[in-house]
């Protein structure tokens, strides 16, 4: 089992920024990729960005490139996003998530934190 723990969240203005955090505790040594994941009201949940445990390897979504970044500390078992230029698009319940070694798909979920941006 992994266990994971956001932060971070909050009201931001447009163009600001925020960093979410999440925290990891249990099995993480079966990580394999840690990602982020956002659901505004009414909407599906949506890929933001990845980052695989060992090598670092990121991904992201296309509406987030360039303004998002993903990081991870692993002495920390933490994993960080970095939002830049925030637009009240952005404005939604952000989820980590953890992927572990063979299981293909995104197995463990935070409880979620709120990222609420004003114009």
């Amino acid at each position: 089992q992994v266990q994971l723990v956001e932060s971070g969240g909050g009201l931001v203005q447009a163009g600001g920024s925020l960093r979410l955090s999440c925290a990891a505790s249990g099995r993480t040594f079966s990580m394999y990729r840690m990602g982020w994941f956002r659901q505004a009201p009414g909407k599906e949940r949506k890929f933001v960005a990845a980052i695989t445990w060992s090598g670092g390897s990121t991904d992201y979504a296309d509406s987030v490139k360039g303004r998002f970044t993903i990081s991870r500390d692993n002495a920390k078992n933490t994993v960080y996003l970095q939002m830049g230029s925030l637009e009240p698009e952005d404005t939604a319940v952000y989820y980590c998530a953890a992927e572990t070694f063979g299981s293909m798909s995104y197995a463990y979920w935070g409880q979620g934190t709120q990222v609420t941006v004003s114009s």
